[in-house]
């Protein structure tokens, strides 16, 4: 009789080290669902961020590519048409103007305007599908010589958009949500000067869809590569605002020079109107109003003139050196902020 019952007592001990595998293997799978869970969370959250960061940054530059056309078309187009009446213009003489030899005025600078104004004149004319699918943008991104690069083939609606719609930094701004994978060429190349791998933008559910990482400790390692990607989306949505910052400061900084321009082209009209066309018989008065205006013109043209990003996405050292001078430039003039 012994014996029976010490195979029983055996077949007791083996069950109940079974269920409590069993209970284990239940409590296990439980955790790693709820790892996998918050792994999942961790990645949707940085993602939601950064769209939400990018498509403000989009929007930003596409404002200021709207306020440049603006000025262009407007200020710019009206100082060149009086400015180019005026005859023996010569601003070597006129005194108490140095910035104006700091920042070089000199015929091709006019030139370059008078490109400019017509490049934005046929910007303007184009098609609204044009102007609202990148074009903007990428005006905003970029500065205006770049623009007219693109635009070289006197297509110029079609060439930027073209541009907006082939470059990955552009694409990136401009597209839909990540999740849709609006991604345009950024798709598999490194966005945002390489802070995010291309790849790295399109794991949402990647922790789910993956049947083989139900464990606990296949889950431990998703969470450790889900924070690992959240660093990365995270990185890349302090630059998108570091972009929107520059964004909006040289959106101010031309908002501001406009201010400040256009009263000095009302001024040069009188002068024109009352003094006629021969910068030689102008008063001094009169001939520092002009030179003040065209001193405006060039600043107003830097601006208009300065990329803001890189290809690769990441701010210019230019666009900083441009803020600094033109702060310079309002101060100087005690135009208030």
């Amino acid at each position: 009789m012994p014996l029976p019952l010490l195979f029983i007592g055996a077949a007791a001990a083996t069950g109940a080290f079974g269920v409590g595998k069993t209970v284990k293997a239940g409590i296990d799978t439980v955790n790693a669902n709820n790892i996998n869970k918050s792994a999942n969370e961790i990645v949707e959250d940085s993602t939601k961020l950064l769209n939400a960061q990018r498509l403000a940054c989009g929007n930003s530059l596409s404002h200021l590519g709207s306020e440049k056309l603006f000025v262009l078309n407007t200020s710019m187009t009206q100082f060149l048409d009086t400015f180019t009446q005026i005859k023996n213009v010569d601003f070597r003489e006129t005194e108490g103007l140095d910035e104006l030899h700091r920042l070089h005025v000199d015929e091709k600078e006019f030139t370059e305007m008078k490109t400019m104004v017509n490049f934005a004149g046929s910007l303007a004319g184009g098609t609204i599908a044009g102007t609202a699918g990148g074009a903007l943008t990428a005006f905003g991104a970029y500065g205006a010589a770049q623009a007219l690069a693109c635009a070289s083939t006197g297509t110029a609606i079609a060439a930027l958009h073209g541009a907006a719609a082939t470059n990955a930094t552009l694409a990136f701004f401009g597209g839909g949500s990540l999740a849709a994978g609006g991604l345009g060429m950024a798709g598999g190349t490194m966005v945002l000067g390489g802070l995010v791998a291309g790849p790295a933008l399109m794991v949402m559910g990647f922790v789910a869809g993956n049947a083989a990482r139900k464990n606990l400790e296949k889950a431990y390692t998703n969470k450790a590569e889900a924070l690992q990607i959240a660093s990365q989306l995270n990185t890349a949505s302090l630059q998108c605002e570091t972009i929107r910052r520059r964004t909006y400061m040289f959106y101010n900084l031309l908002a501001r020079l406009d201010t400040y321009f256009l009263p000095l082209i009302y001024r040069m009209e009188d002068i024109v109107k009352n003094e006629g066309d021969d910068y030689r018989a102008y008063s001094d008065s009169s001939r520092k109003t002009i030179a003040s205006c065209a001193s405006a013109a060039v600043s107003v043209k830097s601006v208009l003139d300065t990329p803001l990003l890189t290809d690769d996405g990441l701010l210019t050292d230019e666009s900083e050196n441009t803020v600094a001078g033109i702060e310079g430039f309002l101060k100087n003039m005690r135009i208030p902020y």
